[in-house]
């Protein structure tokens, strides 16, 4: 009786079994269109899974320092420099005096701040000045043409040791002080044209270039025997004065002597040759013009006999 139980249950499991294996069974004459697909792979099944995915590490936060805020009374104090008062520029390139610019004019202003310096020259053309201003001590050439100039004083060149040239034509220039010119041993060139000069100074020796036309100039005024000692004299312009004779007597290397338009009334035999050397020839001087004075240059044949040309001038 328990055998027969237990093949009973036994049979009972089997049974069960293969009707649980069949439920479960997916069937095998399933339609795709009923489903609205034509290929149950194209069926989405929705799986989900979970994918490791590397990331960086965010950078890390930078925190500003915090803000300085001053106290509701703080006060910001500025302080400007202090006006220099002494250029900038070290000492080995001025030119004189204190500044790159040279020192002051009686107008306030520096000198080549005034004027313009370029190397050893100073030009100061057309300026409105009244009086020649204080110099750069290397100063070689000077230009103050066309100003109000009214006087050349003694110490308006002093110590200016290097100066060769001196132009201030076109001034109102009527004094010229005896030693304005005395100490430049290196002067060269001196153009005082178109002036109201009636005194001639002392010239120094070396002078080249002699430019005084357009003055006031009197014989009387002149010194004895001005021009003798400038043995390197070449060009000597007295035009428009009132000169009564021709200042001698004239250095050998004279080649240009301009006299019109003076007063002039007689020449010498001594004028311009040697009376007591008839060989002698002046072979430098070639420019004579002795046109409109009241001179007659055909009375005097025997004065240019030791010259290469004869003198210009216009017969009365």
């Amino acid at each position: 009786m328990a055998v027969h139980r237990q093949t009973s249950k036994m049979v009972l499991y089997l049974v069960w079994t293969l009707l649980g294996f069949g439920l479960c069974a997916p069937p095998t004459d399933l339609d795709p269109e009923a489903f609205g697909y034509d290929d149950l792979n194209t069926l989405d099944l929705n799986y989900e899974y979970d994918e490791e995915v590397e990331t960086l590490a965010p950078p890390p936060a930078v925190t500003p320092p915090p803000a300085v805020v001053p106290p509701e009374d703080y006060v910001e104090e500025v302080t400007l420099p202090p006006r220099p008062t002494k250029s900038p520029v070290p000492s080995t390139l001025d030119l004189h005096g204190p500044g790159l610019f040279g020192p002051d004019t009686g107008l306030g202003m520096p000198s080549c701040l005034l004027c313009v310096c370029i190397s050893g020259s100073v030009y100061c053309d057309d300026s409105e000045l009244t009086q020649i201003p204080p110099l750069p001590k290397e100063t070689t050439h000077f230009y103050a043409r066309f100003n109000k100039i009214t006087e050349v004083k003694a110490t308006d060149f002093i110590n200016l040791n290097q100066l060769k040239r001196i132009d201030l034509s076109g001034n109102q220039i009527g004094k010229v002080n005896e030693a304005a010119f005395r100490s430049l041993l290196q002067l060269q060139d001196l153009m005082l044209a178109d002036n109201n000069i009636q005194v001639l100074p002392e010239l120094p020796a070396s002078l080249k270039h002699i430019d005084v036309r357009n003055n006031q100039l009197r014989s009387s005024s002149m010194h004895a025997e001005a021009f003798k000692e400038m043995e390197e004299l070449q060009f000597l312009y007295l035009s428009n004065n009132k000169l009564d004779y021709i200042p001698v007597p004239l250095p050998d290397s004279l080649r240009s002597l301009h006299l019109q338009n003076n007063n002039i009334q007689s020449i010498s035999q001594d004028t311009f040759c040697n009376i007591h050397d008839k060989n002698y020839i002046r072979k430098a001087l070639e420019d004579i013009r002795l046109d409109g004075n009241p001179v007659d240059i055909n009375f005097y044949p025997q004065a240019y006999i030791c010259l290469p040309r004869l003198p210009i001038g216009t017969p009365v």
